[in-house]
């Protein structure tokens, strides 16, 4: 990968590469964009088969997390750790180390949990840094932020139901849901306690057995693109939206937790073109994000829980935009966090300091 050419194009800040050989740390964290804050972002840990995949994923991730925080009208920039290795390799002193590594950062970059991270880890790097959250409750944090992403997305869901049925009633439709982890397993336990027909796929057998409990039906992994069903609800990796599994969709509305849904552009005007409602991913999928931006200010759930709420009104201002500017949901969401970050550009915010300072103030005794 042509590095510096590459990070021009994506405008990204500062990347930055952390390695400690006595405890087998390799760690990326790129941060895109500062303007309207700190970047936060999540520590996702991967075996990535090359070096050059594992950056191109934390240069994608960042970005993102930008647009994600700006659509969401959080005071927040996007940035995105990428640990190199097998999960089951995780160990304390990686963390630890990787704290101190975030530490040097002076707070330009704060992360939090993401695919293969847990609480635990994110109160090891706490006992390195405090530009940290998602931390456990007793340190002043949040906790897991799943059931928060979950609950987000499924506002996003009732958002999409209403622009294209004219309700959003969930049990008057039905569900295929790929991916029943930490997020899509709540998400499944709300579709299915609103007496939906929910349809489930998964690697994990016993995940998917933990939703065939609740009501769901299991199919194949291959065989979810198939599924007669109104809602593709795709909660597990990105490109999962592509040139091969479009013309399989019988789906009328595209709405989940995933990142990076979309193979590329042209899948989302594929999508508009077909008449199928895409909820843009980083918009429905913010939920975890406020959840622990909170912390920023003092933690309170209820508050919370307000602000995610709001996600349905987010997908719905995507729409609205879309809609009146003839063009897809997804470049709608794009100039809804372009335009944005550009019109507070200019403006000081004193609250992304003390924010900071709030922060800075925990106790990691």
């Amino acid at each position: 990968m042509q590095l510096f050419a590459t990070v021009e194009t994506m405008g990204h800040e500062q990347v930055v590469f952390f390695h400690s050989p006595s405890n087998g740390l390799k760690a990326i964290v790129a941060i895109h964009d500062t303007t309207l804050g700190p970047a936060l972002g999540g520590l996702r840990m991967w075996p990535y088969a090359s070096e050059d995949e594992a950056l191109r994923d934390v240069l994608r991730l960042s970005r993102g997390m930008t647009y994600k925080a700006a659509v969401s009208g959080l005071n927040l920039g996007g940035g995105k750790a990428v640990l190199i290795g097998d999960p089951a390799d995780k160990n304390e002193a990686m963390f630890r180390a990787l704290g101190r590594f975030i530490d040097s950062l002076g707070g330009r970059y704060i992360t939090a949990e993401d695919v293969n991270t847990n609480v635990q880890d994110m109160d090891y790097i706490f006992q390195e840094t405090n530009h940290v959250v998602g931390v456990h409750p007793v340190h002043g944090g949040s906790g897991d932020p799943s059931p928060f992403t979950a609950y987000g997305t499924v506002r996003g869901i009732e958002a999409s139901l209403n622009w294209k049925f004219g309700h959003s009633d969930l049990s008057k439709a039905s569900y295929a849901v790929q991916g029943v982890g930490h997020v899509g397993f709540h998400v499944v336990r709300a579709l299915c306690e609103s007496g939906a027909k929910v349809f489930v796929t998964d690697m994990n057998a016993e995940r998917v057995q933990q939703c065939v409990e609740l009501g769901a039906e299991a199919v194949g992994m291959e065989d979810i693109y198939d599924v007669e069903a109104t809602v593709f609800v795709p909660c597990a990796l990105g490109a999962v939206v592509n040139e091969d599994t479009i013309p399989r969709f019988k789906f009328e509305i595209v709405a989940g937790a995933a990142n990076n849904q979309l193979a590329n552009d042209a899948c989302g005007d594929e999508l508009d073109r077909r008449g199928i409602v895409y909820a843009p991913d980083y918009a429905i999928n913010a939920g975890g994000l406020m959840n622990v931006a909170i912390e920023l200010q003092g933690y309170d759930r209820e508050r919370a829980m307000r602000m995610v709420s709001t996600i349905y009104n987010n997908i719905e201002n995507i729409f609205r935009f879309a809609e009146r500017d003839g063009i897809p949901t997804w470049r709608a969401a794009d100039r809804v966090a372009e335009e944005r970050i550009a019109s507070l550009g200019t403006v000081k915010m004193p609250h992304v300091r003390q924010s900071a300072n709030r922060l800075d103030g925990r106790d990691r005794k």
